[in-house]
C-alpha cells in the first residue's frame, strides 16, 4: 500500500569519480542525516541509486546534488513511497553502477544513442513511422509490462546482449529506440549497438517510469518491474485502461504479483509470478517438487 508521505527518487550519472570509497563515506553521512533508507551503487564511471524518505528531505538532497557540478544536470525521477520500499540504507562501491558484464565495456560518455524525451516517444508512435522500440531489460522485468509492439529480446542478464544482438541485426539500418526501467541500462545499450553497427539509435530519456508517468496506461501496458519492496510499480491501476499482461507461473491465471519461492534451497532462488489462489495453494512454493522438499526437511528434523 502506498503512503504518500514518502518518495521514493531514482537517479543515475555516467562521471568520473576520482575516489569512490571516500565518495562513499561522504554520501553515507548525507543520507544518514537526511533519514533515507537505499540502495546506492558507486563507482569510478558514476552513480545510480533508489532511495526514499520524506519529500522534504528528498528535495534537500536534489539540491545538494545538483549544487555539485559534476551533478548539475542530474534527472531525478519521483514516484510515491511505501515507508518500507528498503530495509537499509545500503551504499557500496562496485566496478560498475549497473551489473552488465559485457566483454566489450561501452563507455556511454563517449558513444551511446542519441536521447528521444518521453513526449518525443509518444509522438513518434502515434505517427506512421517506422520505427522498432527494443526493450532491454531481463525477461522477468518484461513479463509483466512492456510497450505495445516492442521488441522483447530474451536478456536473461544484460550479458546475454551480445548474443542475442543478431537476433535484430535486421534492424541495423532502421530507427530504433532502446527502453530500460530508468534509463541507466540504455546508456550502455544502446552504445553497444552503435558499436555494431547500428546507425539510427536512441534512447528513452528517463526511462519507462517518465513515460508512463506522463502517458499512464496509454502505449506502457501492464506494471513496471522495480528493485525496491514495492517489486512492480503501476499508476491508474483501478483505470479502466489498465491491463494484467502477465499470468502465474503456476496455473495460468491472469496475475502480476511476483513473489519468492519459500523454499529458500529453490534453484536460482526462484522469483517467480504467482496468483493469490495458488499462493493459498502451495503456500508460497514454486511448485510441488520444493514444497515437497520442506516437508521431507521438516520430517527429519522432527
Amino acid at each position: 500500500m502506498q503512503n504518500t508521505k514518502h518518495e521514493i527518487l531514482l537517479y543515475y550519472k555516467y562521471i568520473e569519480i576520482e575516489n569512490p570509497e571516500e565518495f562513499k563515506n561522504e554520501h553515507r553521512k548525507l543520507c544518514e542525516d537526511l533519514g533515507f533508507t537505499a540502495r546506492i551503487i558507486i563507482s569510478k564511471e558514476g552513480i545510480n541509486g533508489t532511495l526514499e524518505g520524506l519529500p522534504e528531505q528528498t528535495q534537500k538532497y536534489i539540491d545538494i546534488m545538483h549544487a555539485d557540478p559534476r551533478f548539475s544536470d542530474m534527472h531525478f525521477k519521483r514516484s510515491p513511497g511505501t515507508g518500507n520500499a528498503f530495509p537499509k540504507l545500503s551504499i557500496k562501491v562496485r566496478d560498475e553502477i549497473v551489473s552488465l558484464h559485457l566483454d566489450e565495456d561501452v563507455d556511454p560518455r563517449v558513444m551511446t544513442g542519441t536521447y528521444i524525451q518521453a513526449e518525443e516517444l509518444h509522438e513518434l508512435i502515434n505517427s506512421d513511422e517506422e520505427f522498432y522500440i527494443i526493450d532491454m531489460r531481463n525477461e522477468y522485468e518484461h513479463k509483466v509490462g512492456f510497450f505495445e509492439n516492442s521488441i522483447l529480446p530474451s536478456l536473461k542478464n544484460f550479458r546475454d546482449l551480445p548474443q542475442l544482438v543478431e537476433d535484430f541485426s535486421h534492424l541495423k539500418d532502421k530507427k530504433v529506440v532502446t527502453v530500460c526501467t530508468g534509463g541507466v541500462r540504455c546508456e550502455k545499450a544502446s552504445g553497444f549497438l552503435v558499436k555494431h553497427g547500428f546507425t539510427n539509435v536512441y534512447q528513452l530519456f528517463g526511462g519507462i517510469v517518465t513515460y508512463m508517468e506522463k502517458y499512464p496506461n496509454e502505449n506502457f501496458k501492464g506494471k513496471l518491474y522495480v528493485f525496491d519492496g514495492r517489486v512492480t510499480m503501476g499508476l491508474n491501476v483501478d483505470s479502466p485502461e489498465h491491463v494484467v499482461v502477465s499470468t502465474c507461473d503456476t496455473c495460468g491465471a491472469v496475475s502480476d504479483q511476483y513473489i519468492d519461492c519459500a523454499h529458500i534451497h529453490c534453484k536460482g532462488n526462484r522469483h517467480f509470478v504467482c496468483c493469490l489462489d495458488c499462493v493459498k495453494r502451495l503456500g508460497g512454493y514454486c511448485g510441488e517438487e520444493c514444497r515437497e522438499k520442506d516437508m521431507v526437511k521438516k520430517m527429519v528434523i522432527v
